[in-house]
């Protein structure tokens, strides 16, 4: 099965390579099944290094020009100025002006956003749930992008498959501590299946976060990964099914 990264034309006009890769196109079973790219996951990591390889492979790399974090829903953002080797340090955003580094974020329901400025040369992938996207992590790897000569006006930004709201149902404290934070995030949760429950909007929280950052052109994939387990692992899922663990999906981006 070949794989099938998610692209949009937003990055595609920027010229970048990119992909939302799915889970279809890769060797692992069970739960895993079948590109898992997770090396945190219990997946055999004969696997997992065979995943990465292709997703690698996509962008005309191998993995060790993959730089991905060691994701701790933070606000830190790295650059990369080559590929990693394999190492991870901890973050959850990274950027790059070099051609041929391919920076990736895993997801399994949180919010993967990818970023370029083409007429700077910057792009940059960042991971945002609802813990990283409240502390700071899309400001983070927009002021990393500027530091690198990015303009915030010039940047576009794709938010990729995540939990959507229908799914993603939380406590009311939730909508309490986003208030008391930012005025003007109530909006983006709706009432629950009871009085302390409520839906929350993580891809419409990124991008509103990604424009008070100053990027002028964002969208959605519009992809829930809750509700489509054909094509995406998906933590609440796994949780809700009562599974024992979950795969997770790459998204990355390169200059070249």
């Amino acid at each position: 099965m070949a794989l099938e990264p998610i692209t949009h034309p937003l990055l595609d006009r920027a010229g970048v390579r990119h992909g939302f890769f799915t889970r279809r196109g890769g060797v692992s079973t069970g739960l895993y099944d079948s590109l898992n790219t997770g090396v945190g996951s219990r997946d055999d990591p004969a696997a997992v290094a065979e995943n990465r390889r292709r997703v690698a492979g996509h962008f005309g790399g191998v993995p060790d020009d993959i730089a991905a974090c060691y994701q701790i829903h933070s606000a830190v953002a790295r650059v990369a100025e080559t590929g990693w080797k394999g190492e991870r340090p901890e973050g959850d955003a990274t950027v790059t002006t070099a051609p041929g580094v391919i920076c990736a974020v895993l997801t399994a329901d949180c919010a993967p956003v990818l970023l370029a400025d083409p007429d700077a040369g910057v792009v940059g992938a960042a991971h945002a749930g609802w813990k990283g996207a409240l502390g700071g992590i899309v400001h983070s790897t927009v002021a990393a992008m500027q530091a690198l000569g990015a303009r915030p006006a010039r940047i576009v930004a794709v938010v990729g498959p995540c939990i959507a709201e229908a799914s993603y149902e939380v406590g009311a404290d939730y909508q309490a501590r986003f208030e008391r934070h930012d005025a003007g995030s109530g909006r983006f949760f709706a009432p629950g299946a009871g009085p302390g429950k409520r839906l929350f909007d993580l891809p419409g929280y990124v991008l509103w976060r990604l424009e008070q950052a100053g990027v002028a052109d964002a969208a959605w994939t519009g992809d829930d990964t809750r509700v489509d387990a054909a094509r995406f692992f998906s933590n609440r899922r796994a949780y809700l099914n009562g599974e024992a663990d979950f795969g997770r999906q790459m998204s990355a981006i390169s200059l070249g």
